[in-house]
């Protein structure tokens, strides 16, 4: 599918000498720089931010990004033969984060922070996440749409049982989560984030940061959006300490390395604390199961749920305890 958008490479000054695929993508070896063509699905005023965005991170000078890169044109976009939208994104050639590396992970989180130190535009309305509360709001409800759902099913399946078993502590975790939420200072730390102009990355995991030798880049900004910066850090720490079973130690250290570079609020600590509250896991297991098949469910999604059950204790402790 990608070679055939080798013919936007002529629309931009590079001398291409070797290709190879990753990441869905084409990396594109050039005499000057290594780069990644790959088909947009997005709207242009949206790249166009997001290498506005990219820029300026590029200007402060510690961390690398995918800087979308503009045609002979002046155009981020480049369209082939066949009139399908392609971009042109600067590349490196690292490794991943390992996420069974502590020295790892504090790099990771110390990267996050260092752009949210720079991420900051005006805001455009159309780009702002919507609030906390909000979403909240609407997983309870959908939590407690498919609980009468299962109930209401005669003939129940393996995972319907141990859902069923389960939705309770889950969705008392959800409500206990809001009410928090609605009384703690987030409006306030909401509407002061949107004020700085403070932009986050969307989906800060560790298949978007990649180690060079001496440098670290951050890739995959398309989910860039206005948020609490803290979103984006409990978006990463979450996934890392599933892998960890909770693990107190390793969150702190996480907490520790980006603090380091860029200081919490105790407005900011609360919040994260109520994010790890909500059974976000939880809910998008429901999710998923209620908007696909409901006739076979797989044994991964099974095992999925009971590995949730199983940490329930060590989550809870974990959300209670987390602090420097």
């Amino acid at each position: 599918m990608y070679d055939r958008g080798l013919s936007v490479l002529e629309e931009y000054d590079l001398e291409v000498k070797s290709t190879g695929r990753g990441r869905g993508a084409l990396i594109c070896r050039a005499q000057e720089k290594t780069v990644l063509l790959r088909e947009y699905e997005g709207s242009p005023r949206k790249l166009e931010c997001q290498a506005e965005l990219l820029t300026l991170v590029e200007q402060a000078g510690e961390i690398l990004t995918d800087l979308p890169l503009k045609n002979k044109e002046g155009c981020y976009i480049t369209y082939d033969k066949e009139n399908v939208p392609y971009v042109v994104k600067q590349w490196y050639e690292g490794r991943e984060c390992d996420t069974q590396s502590v020295k790892d992970i504090r790099r990771s989180v110390a990267a996050l922070a260092s752009l949210h130190n720079t991420m900051k535009m005006p805001v455009r309305e159309h780009y702002i996440r919507e609030s906390l509360i909000t979403e909240y709001e609407r997983h309870n409800r959908e939590l407690r749409k498919i609980r009468k759902f299962v109930c209401g099913k005669q003939k129940k399946n393996a995972f319907e049982r141990r859902y069923l078993d389960s939705i309770s502590c889950f969705l008392w975790q959800g409500e206990e989560a809001l009410r928090k939420l609605e009384a703690s200072s987030y409006r306030k730390l909401r509407k002061e984030s949107l004020e700085e102009g403070y932009v986050c990355h969307g989906e800060f995991n560790q298949h978007n940061v990649l180690f060079l030798s001496e440098q670290t880049a951050v890739v995959n900004f398309e989910q860039w959006n206005y948020d609490v910066p803290v979103s984006d850090l409990y978006q990463f720490m979450r996934k890392i300490l599933e892998k960890h079973n909770w693990d107190l130690d390793i969150g702190r250290q996480m907490l520790d390395a980006y603090d380091a570079v860029r200081p919490l609020s105790q407005e900011e600590l609360e919040n994260l604390r109520i994010r790890f509250f909500y059974p976000e896991k939880y809910w998008k297991l429901s999710n998923y199961y209620y908007t696909h098949s409901k006739v076979w469910i797989s044994q991964k999604n099974l095992e999925k749920l009971e590995k949730l059950i199983e940490q329930y204790d060590k989550w809870r402790r974990f959300a209670e305890n987390l602090s420097f």
